[in-house]
């Protein structure tokens, strides 16, 4: 059994991968680690017991500990909190623990040789740096009830005050509100460009500033800022290049070129495009995702949803071909920086063959089926997330 010295911080989740997380963990993990998490259930309805206040307590143990797991969890909409039986629309808990870590998250596909990107040119990983702070996931909304005028208004501390219209309003209608603080953007463009400069990766930062001139525009002043006066030699000592481009012209250039860059984002511009980046390159699931704070504290989730329609099959007695790679490789992320952290080397390389076993069983033609219909060749048949759970524990 191979030991732990110091926990990190689990964090449950909802649904489909709620029930796959605990499967790994049986499978995958337990048999072979002396196990030493904090447990945290972000599941929606302890959060709704606890008002939420579970999503702020697990973001403070992964400062605290240095290392944290996430499993996929539901942001409620109208028809969730029906659903669940909620007291209230709670906020996005990724963008809650991703405010109070101030980091970046680095999404990068999991590759295997059968599995083709649906991009022809690419040959070379993308991976995406996507902000973690602010934008619409920290924004205020109204409903605006008729005609009248929105106003942004600022009131400084010292008594000042700055205004402008948002827009005058000839009848009802919706108004949104969003901020960032030049610290964090800061903090993101140095993360950046640290990530760049150890993986040997070109960096490219993309946004709208020619539209959002303030907004986006302070994006783009402060990331050449600080590339101008703290990473320009470096990234030349280390023969990456550093550019800004428009978001625009940014997707045209990914979709016709051969891949093996960093792509940082805004906040919701590297959601979409992760996504986007993931699924060309084979499965939503097959795409590993650690933020990363100023403070050095790490967590690692898995990024895509909690698979609700293979979940209400699950509820009905089927088994469900849900892909697991994702939160196979979440745990095994957690668990190699644990081990780089507390100088335990048998975890490290235990989460390593972890990670060979799972690719090891997808090029052995054992896969879900989101793999078993892009696979070249073929696979004889797709297997369900048990089968699949199996296999990877055969092989390790």
């Amino acid at each position: 059994m191979i030991a732990m010295k110091n926990p990190i911080a689990e964090i449950d989740g909802d649904e489909m991968t709620r029930v796959l997380w605990a499967l790994v963990k049986e499978k995958l993990i337990l048999p072979h680690v002396d196990l030493k998490t904090e447990y945290y259930d972000l599941g929606l309805s302890n959060r709704d017991a606890t008002n939420d206040a579970v999503t702020a307590e697990s973001a403070q143990a992964i400062l605290r500990l240095g290392v944290g797991v996430k499993c996929a969890t539901i942001t409620a909409n109208a028809a969730r909190k029906n659903e669940y039986g909620l007291k209230a629309l709670y906020p996005s808990p990724n963008a809650t623990i991703r405010s109070i870590l101030d980091g970046t998250v680095f999404r990068k596909p999991i590759g295997v040789s059968c599995i083709k990107p649906s991009v022809s040119t690419w040959k070379k990983p993308i991976v995406i740096a996507r902000h973690a702070y602010g934008d619409i996931y920290k924004s205020a909304e109204m409903l605006i009830p008729g005609s009248g005028t929105v106003e942004l208004v600022y009131r400084g501390a010292d008594g000042s005050e700055k205004r402008t219209v948002v827009a005058e309003m000839k009848g009802s209608g919706v108004v949104l509100g969003m901020h960032n603080l030049d610290e964090s953007i800061k903090s993101f463009a140095r993360t950046c460009f640290l990530y760049a400069i150890d993986e040997k990766l070109p960096l490219w930062f993309s946004a709208k500033d020619t539209i959002s001139k303030i907004y986006d525009g302070r994006f783009k002043e402060l990331f050449n800022e600080i590339y101008e006066t703290e990473f320009k030699d470096k990234c030349a000592a280390a023969g990456i290049t550093y550019f800004y481009t428009l978001i625009d012209d940014a997707v045209a250039r990914v979709v016709k070129g051969d891949g093996g860059f960093l792509w940082a984002c805004k906040n919701y511009d590297g959601d979409v495009m992760s996504d986007m980046v993931a699924s060309a390159a084979g499965s939503l699931a097959m795409m590993t995702s650690v933020l990363k704070s100023p403070s050095g504290a790490v967590e690692y989730e898995a990024a895509h949803g909690t698979v609700q329609q293979h979940y209400y099959r699950w509820q009905k007695g089927e088994k469900t071909s849900t892909n697991p790679a994702a939160l196979i490789f979440a745990w095994t992320g957690a668990l190699a920086k644990r081990a780089e952290l507390d100088g335990t080397p048998a975890l490290g390389g235990f989460a390593k063959r972890l990670e060979h076993a799972a690719i090891a069983a997808i090029l052995a033609g054992d896969m879900t089926a989101d793999l078993a219909r892009l696979a070249v060749p073929a696979p004889a048949k797709a297997l369900d997330s048990w089968e699949f759970i199996d296999a990877v524990a055969k092989r390790l």
